[in-house]
């Protein structure tokens, strides 16, 4: 089979198909035919090197590109109750060191990294909820905060910051959102109580329409200090990348949000598709093939959802 690999890092151009072996699942696994592989920041990361850099991905010949997945079970492992052969499904490919990564015609993953795929969604849909669902649920887990309490969410706009905004909101925390101007009506749609446009400032402006200012931030835009100071003492701010986490000042708890797979949380966002309340964006499509272009797009950034690369139309050359 064919799959897209990195043997050395840089732009876009070094992303390269390889003809692999398909994959075998182990006991506790199932292999999934791709249909679709939703394209993140976190793939231009081990893309650039940025993520062995950090620390986070140890140096190794060939590395796998890709999270997100939506596709059909093609075969189980010994052990798995739940899923079978033909299965709609949606799953995180949590190990950035894999070899293998979800830009690929198979995929193996454990099955407690899956769930059955949204009924009302598409593949491309689909794929474009694991990562950045998870992400903003396991953020919002961190804040331990009752039903009442302000969040802010920076990048509201954004793919994670979208689905933080309506998450938040549907754990009974008033929302102030951050995101351009142009964007206001988007982010009221999600959820958000209050808009304040992102610009100079930030802290000053929020604190305006909340005196005190906000019980906790989740920072997807990644303003760090900034959006710290728009945090009440003794608050809460979480953190969206290696190396972003500012000083913890006046009592804030300081707290980064580690990914990782959760069949049952991932489940529980599908339901959320399901009954409406959570809305999916795909940017664009694009062939598998054209995994290079797609990076060159997420590069140039502005976009309102996730790019997505999908294998319906798959020519192997």
């Amino acid at each position: 089979m064919r799959a897209v690999v990195v043997r050395r890092f840089g732009g876009p151009e070094v992303l390269e198909f390889a003809e692999v072996p398909v994959p075998d699942p182990g006991p506790g696994q199932v292999r999934v035919k791709v249909t679709a592989a939703g394209v993140n920041p976190v793939d231009a990361g081990t893309r650039s090197g940025f993520l062995t850099e950090a620390g986070i991905v140890p140096p190794r010949e060939v590395l796998g590109i890709g999270w997100d997945v939506a596709g059909t079970v093609d075969a189980v492992g010994d052990g798995v109750a739940g899923f079978a052969i033909g299965d709609s499904v949606i799953g995180l490919q949590d190990r950035p060191s894999a070899a293998l990564g979800t830009y690929a015609e198979f995929v193996v993953l454990d099955a407690d990294a899956l769930a059955a795929a949204p009924r009302t969604a598409s593949p491309a849909e689909a794929a474009t909820l694991p990562l950045n669902g998870l992400t903003a649920i396991q953020a919002l887990d961190l804040l331990d905060l009752p039903p009442g309490a302000t969040v802010l969410v920076t990048g509201a706009a954004g793919a994670v910051g979208g689905y933080a905004v309506t998450l938040a909101k549907a754990r009974g925390f008033r929302v102030v959102a951050v995101a351009g101007a142009a964007d206001e009506a988007l982010v009221r749609g999600f959820g958000a109580a209050v808009f304040v446009p992102r610009g100079d400032f930030l802290a000053d402006r929020v604190r305006a329409v909340i005196p005190g200012g906000v019980d906790a931030v989740l920072d997807t835009a990644l303003l760090g200090l900034e959006a710290l100071d728009a945090v009440a003492n003794r608050g809460r701010f979480v953190v969206f990348a290696a190396g972003a986490a500012p000083i913890p000042l006046r009592g804030i708890k300081v707290e980064h949000v580690w990914i990782r797979a959760d069949g049952p949380a991932l489940a529980g966002l599908a339901a959320l598709v399901d009954d409406g309340t959570l809305a999916l964006r795909v940017a664009d499509t694009l062939p598998l093939t054209e995994a290079v272009k797609a990076h060159e797009l997420l590069a140039a950034g502005g976009l309102r959802g996730r790019l997505v690369l999908t294998n319906d139309k798959l020519t192997l050359n």
